[in-house]
């Protein structure tokens, strides 16, 4: 595994967002700790974040989205009561725990369904 620690800046952004859509991990700075990225909907890349961090697979990871009108792309919402309530915030660092559609894989979730 080839490790580069460089300046978050346009050029470092989009070279990390190729790496993601390409299956590698990608390590990024969040509001608190860094992160661990990886596509979402590629199983095998999901499998490595597992893998490099040790983590136990029966414990589901987050997704994180660009917008918040993609949710509805990843996540079951009718009915969620919540949902407009915390869409202002998005994105940004809040958390909402909502069933998810087909497209993610069951790794994702530790075979949940949300």
């Amino acid at each position: 595994m080839k490790t580069e620690l460089l300046k978050v800046n346009e050029e470092s952004v989009a070279l990390g967002a190729r790496l993601i859509r390409e299956g590698e991990l990608v390590g990024f700075p969040t509001e608190t700790v860094y992160g661990l990225g990886a596509n979402a909907l590629n199983e095998e890349a999901v499998l490595h974040i597992f893998e490099a961090k040790g983590r136990p697979q029966d414990n589901p990871l987050i997704i994180h989205l660009d917008s918040p009108d993609k949710i509805e792309q990843y996540c079951e919402t009718e009915g969620n009561a919540y949902l407009p309530k915390i869409r202002p915030f998005m994105p940004g660092p809040i958390t909402a725990v909502l069933k998810k559609r087909a497209c993610i894989p069951d790794v994702v979730t530790a075979n949940l369904e949300s």
